[in-house]
């Protein structure tokens, strides 16, 4: 039977004002997933964290303060003693200076390693997952390995943070002419591009121009650019320690931005962009989004100036075709269910459970029309086209419905887990496709469905309907975990009853 707890999920992640934050958002994002399956995580980080250790607490994570030089061996030890304590299954390490050293000692004392990597920057890899979320990644970076390290590339793991998961789905709408500009060139900017950026936007012709400056938490220029801005608001705005990113970039028309891991966030929301390269180790992976038209590469920071980026900005905004192409482009690319991919093995599952899209409705439809499904529901009549599309656009839309679908771990599509509530009890609905059935599978989904909604501080028990010849199906929710509650009446048909409660989880 499933429990609330999926272990104990360290981090190891650099970060500050030279690092950035990219490092530590996109570990947090992880943690995010890893605590809605129930888990625990804690963060080892370094001094000068300050206001990035805010933020991780106010998300429920633990911090920890390792003070020595990243990727020293006393650093090494500090990790080591810290997984000891606090009983973590998994280390995660993501810092270009936690190399092979790191993964060997923490492998030797038994533990499991995970390597977050952009550019394969260590000499050889003996973690037992090495995770690229970049586009460009690709298995030559990584023939320094052991045979067992598994590779995760690409960025159908792109790690995004729990506010974009609700905007799975979603459809950006292209304006004809831009005038909203997204500004966000990473947690700290210590070369102040930002400011070139602002003076750009100060040049550009368009009428009724607006732009929203997002800075981070450790950025040290606040008050320049406040002054640069002065008299220009609110058309101009500078917002810092943003936690509603995605609804800015919802917002926005264009953004500007730093050639990091916003630019799969970008993608997954679809806003064409203009990139900067801030570092060296950004330069294959603008260059690969631009030669395969997802952004606009301004090329090395350092080098431009504001009028090139007012040139460059000002013909974006007003070329609606490129916009339209560069925003499919990139959300065909990133379908923001990486992390869940990486949680899901991480937890060494053959499925992971996402929600429900309009776009699964003709799947939901051929499964509920299956003749065995429609055998064993309680009305068997057909469903029409029409009438499923009404029903299941209605159940995305209501509160009181979790609707989930369980997905394989290449992808396939296996089955579906609705749930109705109602007060603190809900309704459970399940069906398998039908080369999944006979293997174990229903079970499996009911059980981790179940456990997922039991979460949920409102909901105390689930009950099932089950036809009394669903032998299957009993069976199946009686592995689950699922106790029998008599008989009842469904459409005027007797009907098994099973109910699950939350402290059968405890």
């Amino acid at each position: 039977m499933d429990t609330l707890s999926s272990g104990t999920l360290m981090f190891r992640a650099e970060g500050g004002l030279q690092v950035g934050t990219g490092h530590i958002m996109r570990c947090l994002a992880l943690a995010q997933a890893w605590q809605d399956s129930g888990g625990r995580t804690i963060f080892g980080l370094g001094v000068g964290t300050t206001a990035l250790e805010m933020r991780l607490i106010s998300e429920g994570t633990q911090v920890f303060h390792l003070a020595t030089s990243p990727g020293s061996a006393d650093d090494i030890e500090q990790t080591l003693q810290l997984a000891r304590r606090s009983g973590a299954t998994w280390v995660v390490l993501d810092g270009y200076r936690l190399g092979l050293d790191y993964q060997r000692v923490l492998k030797q004392a038994g533990l499991s390693v995970m390597c977050l990597d952009d550019y394969g920057h260590a000499d050889h890899y003996c973690a037992d997952l090495v995770l690229n979320q970049n586009i460009p990644a690709d298995e030559s970076l990584y023939r320094n390995r052991e045979v067992n390290t598994q590779l995760l590339l690409g960025p159908r793991y792109a790690l995004l943070r729990r506010e974009f998961w609700t905007w799975r789905g979603w459809q950006r709408e292209i304006v004809p002419d831009g005038r909203k500009v997204l500004v966000t060139l990473g947690g700290s900017d210590p070369a102040n591009v930002t400011l070139k950026v602002i003076r750009a936007l100060k040049q550009i012709p368009v009428a009724e121009l607006e732009a929203r400056v997002v800075v981070g938490a450790i950025y040290p220029y606040l008050a320049e650019i406040q002054h640069e801005i002065h008299g220009l608001e609110p058309r101009l705005q500078i917002v810092s320690n943003v936690e509603n990113m995605q609804e800015l970039m919802a917002w926005a028309d264009v953004a500007v931005s730093a050639g990091g891991s916003t630019c799969l966030e970008l993608m997954f929301m679809g806003l064409p962009s203009l990139v900067l390269i801030l570092a060296d180790n950004q330069r294959q992976i603008v260059e690969h989004l631009e030669s395969s038209k997802i952004v606009a590469n301004l090329g090395m920071a350092e080098k431009l100036t504001s009028n090139r980026i007012a040139d460059t900005l000002y013909r974006l905004l007003i070329d609606f075709d490129r916009r339209a192409s560069m925003s499919r482009q990139g959300k065909g690319i990133v379908d923001g269910e990486g992390v869940d991919r990486v949680a899901s093995t991480l937890r060494g599952e053959h499925f992971r459970l996402r929600q429900a899209f309009v776009s699964d409705e003709q799947l939901i439809w051929e499964w509920a029309n299956e003749p065995t499904a429609r055998g064993f529901s309680f009305s068997s009549d057909p469903i029409p086209w029409e009438q499923h599309v009404q029903w299941f656009r209605s159940k995305l839309s209501d509160v009181n419905c979790k609707y989930y679908i369980a997905v394989y771990r290449d992808d396939r599509p296996m089955g579906q887990a609705r749930f109705e509530k109602n007060g603190g009890e809900a309704i459970i609905a399940v069906s398998l496709a039908e080369s999944f059935r006979g293997q174990g599978y229903g079970s499996a989904i009911i059980r981790r469905a179940s456990a997922q909604l039991l979460r949920l501080p409102e909901v105390e028990l689930i009950r099932a309907y089950i036809k009394p010849s669903n032998t299957a199906s009993i069976h199946a929710f009686i592995r689950a975990g699922y106790q029998s509650a008599g008989f009842a009446f469904i459409n005027g048909q007797q009907s098994l009853q099973f109910v699950l409660s939350k402290d059968r989880l405890m």
